[in-house]
């Protein structure tokens, strides 16, 4: 049995070729895992889980049929999709995770997590995100009507979009002590994420030895899983 993990699909009505793989990816691969891990970002945007859109029906039942398979499905918020939450998961079967959760992989502790709270270098996305996770903020949003919620979050993407290629690339990548430091605060020696589109694995010196960490790829040009068994994980990529 394996356990497959994805992350950064940035789904969309706009980009059909992107899930169209994720759907195929659903139907032919996901049922022969034993779990499935979600690491964030999987919508390009997620305004609330009272969004039902034949568009977001079709991924929800795409989980749902899944989960009532057998396969566990486990989920991650990630900076596009941190509204999505219990009522989500309840109708498709899935796990709610906190931000950081460490699970064991086939006898390894792993932390598992979206990846933004390690780029610590880009403040003012920190700044931004400490400002959205306010559950004050977020249970007053919920309460505007969806239309309007649409037109707030295209006018912050917008915004988003301008910050970003302004940003130096270097800012938008992990700060190499911040993941040391949740490493050892984990105390683990093997990480997963996303986030940062920039799949690899590295290596990391912490307090409790060599530490290995995995980065899922994003979904723009191809698909992207992280295929794990009791040998190993590999990334792998999907055509379009």
């Amino acid at each position: 049995m394996t356990t497959l993990f994805i992350a950064d699909l940035h789904l969309s009505p706009l980009r059909p070729d992107i899930t169209d793989c994720f759907l195929r990816f659903m139907q032919q691969e996901a049922p022969q895992a034993e779990k499935l891990y979600v690491l964030g970002d999987l919508f390009e945007f997620w305004i609330g889980d009272d969004d039902n859109s034949p568009f977001n029906i079709s991924i929800k039942n795409a989980f749902k049929t899944l989960t009532q398979q057998g396969v566990e499905c486990f989920f991650i918020q990630g900076n596009r999709d941190f509204l999505l939450g219990k009522r989500f998961c309840a109708e498709t079967g899935m796990t709610l995770l906190p931000d950081t959760a460490v699970i064991d992989l086939y006898g390894t502790p792993t932390l598992i997590l979206h990846g933004d709270t390690l780029c610590t270098r880009d403040e003012k996305y920190q700044e931004f995100r400490k400002t959205v996770h306010q559950k004050w903020l977020q249970t007053l949003f919920h309460w505007i009507p969806l239309f309007i919620r649409r037109k707030i979050v295209s006018n912050v993407q917008a915004k988003i979009k301008k910050q970003k290629r302004r940003k130096h690339m270097d800012i938008m990548d992990v700060t190499p002590e911040e993941v040391v430091h949740e490493l050892e605060k984990n105390n683990v020696i093997h990480m997963i994420h996303g986030h940062t589109h920039r799949p690899d694995i590295h290596q990391h010196k912490t307090a409790n030895g060599m530490a290995t960490r995995i980065v899922l790829g994003d979904w723009y040009e191809q698909g992207s899983i992280l295929v794990c068994n009791s040998t190993g994980c590999e990334l792998q990529q999907r055509p379009l």
